[in-house]
């Protein structure tokens, strides 16, 4: 017993120690379980997603469990960053490293590509040339324009031209739509398009934002699909701006909102009736998108957001929604050219749309957010 309870403090110790004290597949901090057959302390969540790899990994409570002396000492002997020096040496830039709020099928591919796949280890570039293969092509699940309906889809990703094609038929000729990969983003939105799997992909068509929601059921297949559209905007992003580092262009590649949830909106003259709409805030990009639902395939308008500097400001609004509204947490949103007023239902909602909006317009404008605000402007 005495043993045990010495073994019991050595873990403790062991995951204190940096690179041990945050998870080794998705960072979460004070992990306080450990596979013993990788050498790897992990948090609640991930050894769930390794419990699912019994041949591979097994995993203990570091405070629950018992400890015989020799799987201790192997703890003491791998650790986390042992481990991802194996298990991560040959990580590709473009792919995806899921962090702790990631949906789990991005947690769980990683996991899997990582351990049973041994993707990363340099043992072979198979994976690696399929994710940047001239031509990457998937059947999917995509969420009809006009309906609930889920259809198969073929999508076709091309590196030689940089573009997503999507077709109805395995024998169609003409894509039914061509996608630019200098617009398109894609982003796991499993909650909204109501499938583990669930994939948002958005593009931009006659200056308006279209969204595409899709699915498969092979976790592998639609996380594969993602990180080859991670890989083929990387080379896009290369040739577009050769003198870049990589480092400059990875966070480019996805672009995830920084602020999602329901409004109501006024019109111009703030007379109008109040219509709840759905807004989508991303910082990139800079803009703050309206939909009439979260499944909405065509945004119906969008404001630019620029920053302080440049007449851009936001803050809570005394103003009481009297029109139509039944909302009452007002934030107005200025702009040079209009002033925008918001209403939100609770005022934990209001809090984080202004945070959020502040984090916007508090960051500097780039060249390409001057053009951005320009060619918005001339759509309108």
């Amino acid at each position: 017993m005495a043993n045990l309870e010495r073994n019991g403090k050595i873990l403790l110790d062991l995951v204190r120690q940096p690179g041990n004290n945050l998870c080794a597949d998705c960072g979460a901090p004070d992990p306080d379980w450990a596979s013993y057959t990788l050498g790897i302390f992990v948090c609640l969540n991930c050894s769930g997603m390794h419990r699912n790899l019994p041949d591979v990994s097994k995993v203990k409570s570091i405070r629950l469990d018992l400890w015989d002396d020799s799987l201790v000492e192997f703890m003491r002997e791998r650790g986390n960053s042992a481990a991802k020096a194996i298990f991560e040496k040959c990580v590709p830039a473009f792919f995806y490293r899921p962090q702790q709020k990631d949906c789990i099928v991005l947690k769980d591919q990683w996991i899997r590509a990582k351990y049973e796949r041994r993707e990363f280890t340099g043992e072979n570039n198979y994976f690696h040339q399929v994710y940047s293969s001239d031509s990457f092509e998937s059947t999917l699940w995509k969420k009809g324009k006009d309906n609930k309906q889920f259809l198969k889809r073929i999508f076709v990703l091309s590196r030689k031209d940089f573009t997503l094609r999507y077709f109805i038929k395995e024998d169609s000729k003409v894509p039914k739509a061509v996608i630019c990969m200098k617009d398109l983003n894609a982003v796991f939105q499993t909650e909204k398009v109501g499938h583990t799997h669930g994939l948002q992909i958005s593009y931009l068509q006659d200056k308006r934002t279209r969204n595409l929601f899709v699915y498969h059921e092979n976790g592998q297949v639609i996380v594969s699909l993602f990180n080859a559209i991670r890989a083929t905007r990387l080379a896009y992003l290369q040739k577009k701006h050769p003198t870049l580092q990589d480092s400059d262009l990875i966070p480019q590649l996805t672009r995830h909102c920084l602020k999602e949830g329901y409004m109501e909106k006024t019109g111009p003259t703030q007379r109008e009736p109040f219509k709840k709409r759905w807004f989508t805030l991303c910082s990139m990009d800079r803009k703050l998108l309206y939909f009439k639902t979260p499944l909405d395939a065509t945004e119906l308008g969008a404001v630019f957001i620029g920053s302080e500097s440049h007449s851009y400001s936001v803050s809570e609004s005394s103003s009481k929604s009297t029109r139509g509204g039944r909302w009452h947490c007002g934030i107005t949103l200025k702009t040079p050219f209009r002033e925008f007023l918001f209403m939100c239902e609770q005022e934990q909602e209001q809090r984080e749309w202004l945070e959020a909006l502040r984090k916007v317009i508090s960051q500097p404008m780039t060249p390409e957010d001057y053009a951005n605000e320009a060619n918005l402007r001339r759509g309108k």
